[in-house]
């Protein structure tokens, strides 16, 4: 039943990862190209685009997590791969 239990435990927590990384950070990401997009109006007679600022601050927040998202993977993959190659500790 331990074995059971602990197997249980795994798969949820992997569940949960997939779900926030593999869907969450995507849908920041198309969070913060629509607020880009709703901020904006277009003049056609002399083809210039405005934004609103608090559109483009909402999508700059948006951005900075996907990209602080993606560094922090990346320094996690690298920190297994420098500590087995080179002895380098990073966190």
């Amino acid at each position: 039943m331990d074995l059971l239990s602990k197997t249980v435990d795994s798969l949820w927590q992997v569940i949960a990862v997939g779900l926030l990384l593999g869907a969450g950070l995507p849908a920041i990401f198309a969070l913060g190209l629509r607020a880009l997009d709703s901020g904006s109006t277009t003049d056609p007679a002399t083809a210039t685009t405005t934004r609103k600022p608090v559109a483009v601050i909402a999508a700059g927040a948006c951005f900075a997590v996907v990209i602080v998202a993606i560094i922090t993977g990346i320094l996690f993959v690298m920190q297994g791969f420098l500590s087995h190659t080179f002895g380098i500790e990073i966190f």
